[in-house]
């Protein structure tokens, strides 16, 4: 089947249910195409984890959810060594990381030791226990929700964390019209748990091939490189993109292109994704963070950036 044909399934397959987030869903669906992991954020009940197990109940993979607390160890989620008497040797016994989609819940509740050891997974694809090296299943895609409004009992993710992450998006509350839908039938989370798969792994891996072949041309990959150097200089910033954001933001543009059918991108496709792959991985100069979660400071400074950085013609 062809790849727009397979993402116009996907797409399908999630905003059934997730009404009136189309945007949002776009953005998800880029992470996963881009190769990237998928940081959401807002207020509690507007559907954060629905999305993320939505995306992965849309994938023919293995799926895992795993509840961030304060009493979370390394080892509850990368797993552990255990010793087998029989073969008188460690075996190690896979811990639930080892999926091809992982839902993070509430990631800031876990302690900055827990966060560390599954961000260097989402970096390198690999866990590393008793001096062996264990590869993660491909594809790979850690969803990760936090509230950006409650203090009590968080770690704040540091910049560098952060950084681990492809997007970073604000779900949202839903339109009226949407509210109303979801009222009237009182079946979202029913409805979430229906959900069957629209692609295959196999599939999944040929459009994320596909979104990496995309062509980006000369003058766009300067635009995206005049953006960071924008961040960099500007003195409303503290901390500027650094080049994993504009490979980032390459990437995204790619998935982005092909959402739309296309095998090229355009400025709009980088300008579309830009603020949900910029903002998180930039600090505005003296501002004040909410528990780590990317200001509206910062969404407005990279914004900003945007209008004054020229477009390619």
């Amino acid at each position: 089947m062809e790849p727009e044909k397979l993402i116009a399934r996907l797409r399908e397959n999630i905003v059934s249910v997730m009404r009136g987030k189309r945007e949002v869903v776009d953005l998800c669906i880029c992470a996963l195409l881009a190769r990237g992991h998928v940081l959401l954020e807002d207020v509690p009940g507007v559907g954060k984890t629905t999305l993320a197990s939505l995306l992965a109940r849309s994938i023919d993979g293995s799926f895992q959810r795993i509840q961030f607390t304060s009493d979370l160890l390394p080892s509850d989620i990368l797993g552990v060594s255990i010793f087998d008497p029989e073969r008188r040797a460690f075996e190690f016994r896979e811990g639930p990381l080892f999926a091809n989609v992982v839902l993070a819940d509430e990631i800031n509740r876990t302690t900055p030791k827990t966060q560390s050891a599954l961000l260097e997974a989402m970096n390198t694809g690999q866990v590393s226990m008793d001096r062996e090296t264990h590869r993660l299943p491909h594809p790979f895609m850690v969803v990760a929700t936090q509230n950006p409004i409650e203090f009590h009992g968080t770690f704040p993710l540091p910049k560098s964390q952060m950084d681990r992450f492809l997007v970073r998006i604000s779900v949202g509350y839903p339109s009226r019209e949407a509210e109303m839908q979801i009222l009237r039938e009182q079946r979202m989370a029913q409805e979430e748990t229906n959900v069957k798969p629209a692609l295959s792994i196999a599939e999944v891996e040929l459009l994320q091939q596909v979104a990496m072949d995309v062509k980006v041309d000369d003058d766009l990959l300067d635009y995206i490189t005049r953006i960071a150097e924008a961040t960099r200089s500007a003195a409303v910033f503290e901390l500027g993109l650094s080049t994993r954001g504009t490979l980032a933001l390459r990437r995204a543009a790619q998935a982005r292109a092909l959402l739309d059918a296309r095998r090229f991108v355009t400025p709009d496709d980088i300008k579309a994704v830009a603020v949900a792959v910029v903002a998180h991985r930039v600090q505005v100069a003296q501002s004040f963070e909410r528990g780590g979660v990317a200001s509206q400071e910062e969404v407005e400074a990279v914004r900003e950036v945007l209008q004054r950085v020229d477009v390619p013609v």
